[in-house]
């Protein structure tokens, strides 16, 4: 897992915090707030529903998305700061593939709402086996 800084961490977490009640979630109310450290820089995103539930976004897919228009492509690490557990909410399947899709070693982070409970992992431990880019190039 990359390694990260307690006060990078500390940093990504607030960043998360703050956005996270900006998300679009007039179904679920579930608001999730992302911050992605791509290179040296902390980007924020939030989850983003529509009435037609397949076509909604989360936070950490926003995130990269948001990263890579913005020409960073080096992601290191993902703090997730969720509404209403008791426990930290890791990212879903989908967000987990798109992770690996920029490196197995990336540092996730999540933190439930009030910031009671903390958990880690690396995009690996998240998807095992994973397929990603590498699968796709010729032996």
């Amino acid at each position: 897992m990359t390694s990260i800084d307690d006060q990078t961490i500390e940093e990504m977490l607030a960043a998360a915090r703050a956005i996270r009640e900006k998300a679009y979630v007039p179904y679920s109310g579930f608001h999730v707030g992302a911050a992605l450290l791509a290179g040296d820089r902390v980007i924020t995103a939030v989850n983003v529903e529509n009435a037609s539930y397949p076509l909604s976004v989360c936070a950490e897919r926003n995130a990269v998305a948001k990263a890579i228009s913005e020409g960073e492509t080096s992601i290191r690490a993902v703090a997730v700061v969720t509404d209403a557990t008791s426990t930290p909410t890791p990212p879903c399947g989908g967000c987990r593939q798109v992770l690996r899709e920029f490196g197995e070693g990336i540092a996730v982070i999540a933190e439930n709402a009030d910031g009671s409970q903390r958990k880690y992992w690396s995009v690996a431990e998240l998807l095992p086996d994973s397929f990603g880019p590498d699968d796709l190039r010729d032996p």
